[in-house]
Formats: C-alpha cells, sequence, structure tokens
C-alpha cells in the first residue's frame, strides 16, 4: 500500500487498512475539535468514529489528491444519513505526513460541519 492509498483508507473511514502504517509517536490534530498523541490514542479515536459510521449510510466523495514528497493532501465531502434523511455533512481537508519508514507521522484534519440541509 503506497502512502496514496493509505490516505484515501484513512479519509475513507477504512480505518482498520491503515493500523499497521501508523508510528507509535504519530499525532492526529483535527483542528478546533481534539489532538489525539501516539498510535493508541489515534485507533482509540478511529474505533470511535468507526462505531458511529455503522450507525448510519456514509456517502463520501473525494475531490482531490495532492501528493508530494512525504506528504498528501486529500479534500472531499461527507454526507451522513438515517432513514434515508441527512443527519450531517461534513466538507473535510486532511494532510498526512510520512516518516522515512512511510508511516503516518501526522495528520492535521480541517472539518466543516453543517447540520441537516
Amino acid at each position: 500500500m503506497n502512502n496514496k492509498d493509505k490516505s484515501l483508507a484513512f479519509s475513507n473511514g477504512e480505518f482498520e487498512k491503515i493500523y499497521g502504517f501508523i508510528a507509535d509517536n504519530a499525532v492526529w490534530t483535527v483542528v478546533e475539535e481534539d489532538t489525539f498523541t501516539g498510535k493508541k490514542a489515534i485507533i482509540d479515536n478511529c474505533e470511535k468514529v468507526a462505531n458511529y459510521f455503522k450507525s448510519v449510510t456514509i456517502k463520501f466523495e473525494t475531490l482531490n489528491v495532492i501528493e508530494e514528497n512525504k506528504k498528501v493532501v486529500i479534500n472531499g465531502t461527507a454526507e451522513f444519513l438515517k432513514d434515508n434523511e441527512r443527519v450531517s455533512f461534513v466538507s473535510a481537508s486532511d494532510l498526512y505526513e510520512f516518516n522515512e519508514e512511510d508511516q503516518i507521522q501526522k495528520i492535521t484534519s480541517y472539518c466543516i460541519h453543517q447540520d441537516k440541509i
């Protein structure tokens, strides 16, 4: 799995695919929301998010993927539906930084949430 594939998996909620590619001292910052420091904290939050994902139908749309050196940037949207009704919509950008072993070292996520529309 290359760095672009790892990043796309994470951004599309396929967290389990990338657990083995997270550096032990990685940091995930969700700007203006929270910071998760260390592989365990990141995986714990991924599991929490994955449980929520199981309770809704999600439509992910990847708009752009930019890759340069050891960095990948992905932006896109996610629509969350319950009983065929929108419960939320998120526009997001994720910046992934990889170390020399091609492990995820840092994730910075920018998320703009909209309520029901």
